[in-house]
């Protein structure tokens, strides 16, 4: 089976992110599709596994496998709880449906981390930027400034929310380089230090709830593999009428 037709046949949840999903897009936006694919269980019984990711087979698309998607979701990386929360979904099957579903069980304040990880990590390139240039990638930029924003917001409500609001004319604005770079750093200082202290009061658990999604993720590879082999798996009627059996070959005993 092909990476295409791992996204074709199995793709379980896809969305558009990026500027469009932010509320940021322009004329020029570009749209960008991100999903995941639960790859049949029969596959990882081979020595060669299927891939934990596929770029394509469209323009800006990309695709994360079931697991690896929970993996980096559960150490809440940023692109990939952004692509949970995404307003612009496009496909859900039921198994995507019930992973919308769990999207409170992935967030916990250690959202913090690795949110300000990242955006240190940009604002660096940022700065590298000025420094070679005498001027950021003002769009970068941007993003930078909305990352900070939602981070600050989830730690403050427990809920992440990617769409920018009011915030999309300063935000274009920047964009547009219409801000000074001093007038963005204070900005990013200014979201960095409300992000530290909405940290310490923050409604969101100490860690996501990892065990909740390991039932999940076992239960879609159980029935994925029921699938591929033609099995049905019983449900709660099965159970029952496999109870009543019991006691009835008891009582004739």
């Amino acid at each position: 089976m092909t990476p295409e037709e791992l996204v074709r046949d199995h793709t379980i949840y896809s969305c558009v992110m990026g500027s469009r999903a932010f509320g940021l897009a322009t004329e020029d936006s570009d749209t960008d599709r991100r999903g995941v694919f639960l790859a049949p269980t029969p596959l990882f019984w081979r020595f060669d596994k299927p891939p934990a990711h596929v770029e394509g087979p469209a323009d800006e698309q990309f695709s994360w496998e079931l697991e690896r998607f929970c993996e980096l979701a559960l150490r809440n990386n940023p692109n990939v709880l952004e692509c949970l929360h995404s307003p612009l979904v496009e496909r859900a099957d039921a198994t995507g449906r019930e992973l919308l579903s769990l999207r409170s069980a992935f967030l916990s304040r250690q959202a913090h981390g690795t949110f300000v990880r990242y955006a240190g990590g940009q604002r660096r390139k940022l700065e590298a930027d000025v420094r070679t240039h005498g001027a950021p990638r003002w769009k970068h930029a941007m993003h930078l400034l909305r990352l900070l924003t939602s981070c600050r917001d989830l730690l403050r409500t427990g809920e992440l929310r990617i769409e920018v609001g009011e915030e999309r004319d300063r935000l274009l604005a920047v964009k547009r380089g219409e801000l000074s770079w001093a007038e963005v750093e204070r900005w990013m200082n200014l979201l960095q230090d409300e992000a530290d202290r909405a940290h310490t009061g923050s409604p969101l658990p100490d860690v996501p709830d990892t065990a909740r999604i390991e039932d999940f993720l076992t239960r879609a590879r159980r029935a994925s593999a029921a699938s591929a082999l033609g099995v049905r798996e019983p449900d709660a009627d099965d159970e029952v009428v496999q109870r009543v059996g019991h006691r009835g070959l008891g009582a004739q005993r």
